[in-house]
């Protein structure tokens, strides 16, 4: 092995993976393609919204093919592939291309949801319209159990594989009522699909975890304060725990992390954050920060404990 052949393994270590990130299309399914890609991996990145179709929920300026192309230009292979993954046709079509082009599944990301437009925030159970409430669970439950159905069969070919349940909060967090009866479903079933398939891969040599970000600046919540990442912390005078916000790149380093490390499975089946990872692995957000929004949220927030969102960046 050449000197130049051990420097891109150290700058490049996931060169040869293959990995499918579900939900895509921006946020932090697109920044964690673009991680994945920048650690040299190949992402095939799937979506609903397209240069040539919006989904219900997308906007023109985020496709997944300028996901893949950004995938491409931090130094992996990114690959765009509309699938609407509640129709397990789709699903099914996909890996099955996986197969027939790499061969493999190294990484599996369901990052799918899109339902922030749904919740009826303060309204009860039986005060939420039916129709809209089984919504949220067929984006935020349902499409992840048709996608890893499908996949796991390609993914478990080969050892060491990993599985990565994206949620919004963690198990001690989501201990908390979420404020709407569907929303709570959606947001604690992937924590409880990460342990069970967690139990089900740890014979193959196979590991699945749930992530979250912290309170993320994604492109809805910067347009929703109206700001930029430029000017974020504008947004402070509105939201003062804003102040804690990280970046998309965060939880997208984060699955990079994970995915480089050789005993990833030391984590089966657990709940996990961008910064817990981030003071395990050492990376930082986009801006040197080493945010732990959940810890700020449980201990400041709720807790009550005298401190501030600078003390946990």
């Amino acid at each position: 092995m050449t000197t130049s052949d051990i420097d891109h393994q150290q700058t490049r270590p996931l060169t040869g993976t293959v990995a499918l990130v579900a939900g895509a299309t921006r946020g932090a399914g697109r920044a964690i393609a673009v991680q994945l890609g920048a650690a040299g991996a190949t992402v095939y990145a799937t979506g609903r919204t397209t240069r040539t179709h919006a989904s219900e929920v997308g906007r023109p300026t985020e496709t997944i093919e300028e996901t893949a192309e950004l995938v491409t230009a931090a130094g992996g292979e990114g690959i765009a592939v509309p699938v609407d993954h509640l129709r397990p046709e789709q699903v099914r079509a996909l890996v099955a291309r996986i197969d027939e082009e790499r061969g493999r599944l190294d990484v599996l990301v369901n990052g799918l949801w899109g339902g922030d437009h749904l919740i009826p925030w303060g309204k009860k159970m039986w005060e939420t319209d039916l129709d809209q409430g089984l919504r949220m669970l067929d984006l935020g439950i349902r499409s992840h159990a048709i996608t890893s159905s499908c996949a796991l069969p390609l993914l478990i070919r080969n050892p060491g594989g990993l599985v990565v349940e994206m949620t919004d909060g963690t198990a001690e967090y989501n201990t908390r009522f979420r404020e709407n009866f569907y929303f709570d479903l959606a947001k604690y079933a992937p924590l409880r699909m990460a342990f069970a398939l967690g139990e089900d891969l740890k014979e193959v040599g196979a590991t699945a975890v749930a992530l979250t970000p912290g309170y993320l600046r994604s492109e809805a919540m910067l347009d929703h304060y109206g700001v930029g990442e430029e000017n974020w912390r504008d947004a402070l005078a509105d939201e003062p725990h804003f102040a804690i916000a990280e970046s998309p790149v965060y939880v997208g380093r984060a699955v990079a992390a994970l995915a480089a490390d050789p005993e990833r499975h030391r984590w089966n089946g657990r709940s996990l954050s961008s910064g817990q990872l981030a003071r395990e692995y050492g990376f930082t957000d986009a801006d040197g920060s080493q945010p732990d929004g959940w810890a700020y949220f449980i201990e400041v927030v709720h807790g009550g404990k005298d401190a501030t969102a600078d003390d946990y960046r």
